[in-house]
């Protein structure tokens, strides 16, 4: 599968856009669409994801909406939030069955907000996404008990096996 651009990838729109059209693709978007989920569909049985929801904090409107379509594809239910402050204040606090959370955000990030989580008894599995990997972050994330860390760009497998792991724990 294809790697997820960042935000901070050079012509973002522009690297799905070409993958499209390439020579070895097929010649109508929709066809390469419809073979990913498929092959998606394949590998994570619908009755692993047709009733989880998952929540995506992320301040960077395309990868909330990349996430999202991508998580749609495959049968997930999928809420949206631009800020941690934004999905405290929502009414999916209680009902997410996992997070994808951003680790840089204006205000509060994804690394507090577990944080708060976990201190307010909130069991919901959680895995984190940054474009800017710090030195040892991975490895505090990881043994503090978070399902993974990705670093922008990564796989839709990737963001898939990650999910699917944290739901199946």
């Amino acid at each position: 599968m294809g790697r997820f651009p960042g935000p901070s990838s050079p012509g973002y729109k522009l690297v799905c856009a070409s993958r499209l059209h390439s020579e070895t693709e097929p010649k109508h978007p929709g066809d390469l669409y419809q073979r990913i989920i498929d092959t998606c569909r394949k590998k994570w049985s619908s009755c692993h994801v047709a009733v989880n929801l998952i929540s995506v904090v992320d301040d960077d409107e395309s990868v909330r909406e990349a996430l999202c379509g991508l998580l749609r594809s495959v049968g997930f239910a999928v809420k949206a939030f631009a800020s941690a402050e934004e999905f405290l204040a929502s009414d999916q606090l209680g009902s997410a069955d996992c997070l994808v959370l951003d680790v840089r955000m204006p205000g509060m990030g994804g690394i507090k907000l577990r944080r708060q989580l976990v201190a307010n008894h909130y069991q919901i599995p959680v895995i984190l996404i940054t474009a800017h990997e710090e030195e040892g972050m991975r490895a505090r994330a990881l043994s503090d008990g978070l399902g993974a860390v990705l670093i922008k760009p990564f796989s839709e497998e990737a963001i898939l096996n990650a999910i699917h792991t944290a739901l199946s724990s």
